[in-house]
């Protein structure tokens, strides 16, 4: 892999976006998290990973109809995922869309402040028949904000997971084949002129 030419950690924020505790979703975002650190480490690049989790800022979240009415608390969450180098977003399939919350989260976020940033598409549901939300309803939201949304989503039914942790090899294959096609492109995409926005 080209090193990226990065002189600082790559930010890498995961926004998991089921309101629940455990769950398969946040367990997918943190397996493509972890993918992201484990390849950066083996170019001798550093990473720093975040993840926003709607199950634990939910209850501030849905309270608030506009930005200016959230916490403070909050603030922190929504800045990471303004600026990060790349996002890895993830729904479980609620009623043949994203969760509410997760939606909600994102009628807060700048309108331009994701513009051009790579986003990595991943979902979860009961069985394979929902995997098409992602396409159907993920990759358009991040259409609306300009984002770059990387051609290698992950979608993992119930199936796929055991204690809450990812157990299919073919969706730990998966998670490695869309973070190594998506970490050059990162690293092409300078996060620079999306400051002259906000």
């Amino acid at each position: 892999m080209t090193p990226s030419p990065l002189a600082r950690p790559l930010s890498v924020v995961g926004v998991s976006g089921s309101a629940h505790a455990p769950s398969r979703t946040t367990a997918l975002v943190s397996a493509v998290l972890d993918a992201v650190a484990r390849d950066r480490d083996e170019v001798g690049e550093g990473t720093d990973t975040h993840l926003v989790r709607v199950d634990r800022i939910g209850s501030e979240l849905a309270g608030a109809a506009r930005r200016d009415a959230l916490p403070v608390s909050i603030e922190g969450d929504l800045r990471r995922i303004e600026t990060a180098d790349l996002l890895v977003v993830a729904s479980p399939v609620y009623r043949a869309s994203f969760t509410g919350l997760f939606k909600h989260l994102f009628d807060v976020i700048d309108q331009h402040a994701l513009v051009g940033t790579p986003v990595l598409l991943a979902a979860t549901g009961g069985s394979e028949r929902h995997g098409l939300m992602i396409e159907h309803q993920l990759r358009p939201l991040f259409g609306f904000f300009q984002s770059l949304t990387l051609p290698n989503p992950i979608y993992a039914s119930d199936a796929d997971f055991t204690d809450y942790r990812v157990s299919n090899p073919d969706i730990t294959r998966r998670i490695d084949t869309a973070v190594a096609r998506a970490l050059p492109l990162v690293a092409r995409t300078s996060p620079e002129p999306r400051s002259a926005f906000f």
